[in-house]
């Protein structure tokens, strides 16, 4: 196992008593410049999403435990394993949702669904647990084209005429150049336009408000976080094309959070239908 730097505060509470909640850049930040972290973490955690990827191979690497096969403590308990004593939980991110009262026009009150994510403590790795052999399902291979098919997304004929243009997105059709220098890349950039709805205009839609830099600085940061996850070309070509649409700014966080779950969406439509389980 690596080792890796343990000095980042991968939550943005610091009392007792409220729940933490995950820092979405400082995850990005370290999937981004620890080598190997991504590829390591898809490897033994592919069936979360790629924070909680991140969250589990940093946790293992801080406390000494042997990253592997993750679950909560019930799932291992119907495998016919067991928690070995005196293991603590991993904490991972979870989705919860929760009733908000609002107020509306005219004094009257209505009720609104709200999601927020949090860490809770309820995993445990293989290591963690002792009993009946496990053997790990493999997350099965990847395929930007399927990707496309179960997203809804057409790929056409590249057609345009500037030789510099490695791909483009319009709507829910992608294209990538014959001449692209990493086509796959390119494939999930373009694809990651689609899926973070940058290409759609015809309604106020997150795209349309989001400035062209920060559009193209998510697009490669999906880009960047699934080919470091599947060891394919181009990833180190990722850094400074983000760097240049930066321009010394950080990524916001909301940003940070966008470009996960995208990546997970495109990851996850372009495995087997087999392979392609939820979190």
């Amino acid at each position: 196992m690596k080792t890796y730097k343990t000095r980042r505060n991968y939550t943005n509470n610091n009392t007792a008593n409220t729940p933490k909640k995950p820092n979405w850049k400082e995850l990005l930040n370290e999937a981004i410049t620890n080598p190997g972290a991504i590829s390591e973490a898809y490897f033994y955690f592919h069936n979360y999403s790629f924070g909680n990827q991140i969250l589990a191979l940093m946790e293992c690497a801080a406390r000494g435990i042997q990253p592997g096969p993750l679950a909560p403590f019930s799932k291992w308990t119907d495998r016919g394993r067991f928690v070995k004593k005196g293991e603590h939980a991993i904490s991972l991110i979870m989705p919860v949702t929760y009733n908000k009262k609002v107020e509306k026009e005219a004094g009257s009150e209505d009720e609104e669904s709200r999601t927020v994510f949090i860490l809770k403590p309820r995993w445990f790795v293989l290591s963690q647990t002792e009993g009946a052999e496990f053997k790990p399902e493999p997350a099965g291979d990847f395929d930007p084209h399927r990707a496309a098919a179960a997203l809804e997304i057409t790929v056409e004929t590249f057609t345009h005429i500037d030789g510099n243009t490695q791909g483009y997105a319009n709507g829910r059709t992608v294209a990538v150049s014959p001449l692209a220098d990493n086509p796959t890349k390119t494939m999930i950039h373009e694809l990651a336009h689609v899926v973070l709805n940058h290409t759609d205009h015809s309604q106020h839609s997150d795209g349309a408000e989001i400035p062209r830099n920060i559009r193209e600085v998510e697009a490669e940061g999906v880009a960047y976080i699934i080919t470091k996850a599947l060891d394919l070309p181009g990833a180190e070509f990722s850094r400074g094309y983000i760097q240049h649409w930066l321009k010394g700014n950080e990524i916001p966080e909301y940003s940070c959070r966008r470009i996960f779950s995208t990546a997970e969406k495109i990851l996850k439509a372009g495995r087997p239908a087999q392979e392609a389980r939820p979190q």
